[in-house]
């Protein structure tokens, strides 16, 4: 079963943790005193975009049809396998992107040096050792949350159960 990574806006104090712990994570050391003290710039595959009064975090949906596989002219932009993440493969990727620009949610950005892309990749790497993604792991409000699909679906069918019973009840 599919997993996914949902959000909760109600949760978000717009802290930016999961921006920070993305980037780590996907650094070359891993490490946040190395990044600083090397200068490097690994860049995040989430972000916390303001809207109104509300924090949304926004990241790869890893879509059933995904648009930026479509695009992608090289086949750097992939998915493995059904149900796992869309990946990119750096040595593939020729920077064109094709990929950024057929994204529906923009979130598919031009990499630090401009030659390639960053995306969310659900942190394989983490996956593969029974970890959540590092976005998930840092979150301290819980906004974020790695569940199966199916659990993430009947959780807002119950939500929108509760508001239907509710505006009943007032009524």
């Amino acid at each position: 079963m599919a997993k996914v990574i949902e959000v909760d806006i109600g949760k978000c104090m717009a802290c930016k943790a999961c921006e920070l712990a993305c980037a780590v994570e996907h650094s070359s050391s891993r490490d946040m005193h190395k990044i600083v003290k090397e200068g490097e710039r690994p860049g995040y595959r989430i972000n916390v975009e303001a809207y109104g009064r509300n924090a949304v975090p926004i990241n790869c949906k890893h879509c059933e049809e995904p648009a930026c596989v479509a695009a992608c002219p090289t086949g750097a932009v992939h998915r493995d396998k059904a149900g796992e993440p869309v990946i990119v493969d750096q040595e593939r990727c020729i920077g064109c992107h094709m990929c950024v620009m057929a994204c529906p949610f923009g979130v598919i950005i031009v990499s630090t040096d401009g030659k390639g892309v960053l995306k969310c990749d659900m942190c394989i790497e983490r996956l593969e050792r029974g970890e959540e993604p590092a976005c998930v792991n840092a979150c301290p409000t819980g906004s974020l949350k790695f569940m199966d699909e199916e659990d993430a679906n009947r959780a807002k069918r119950m939500k929108v159960a509760e508001q239907m019973v509710s505006a009943k009840e007032q009524q």
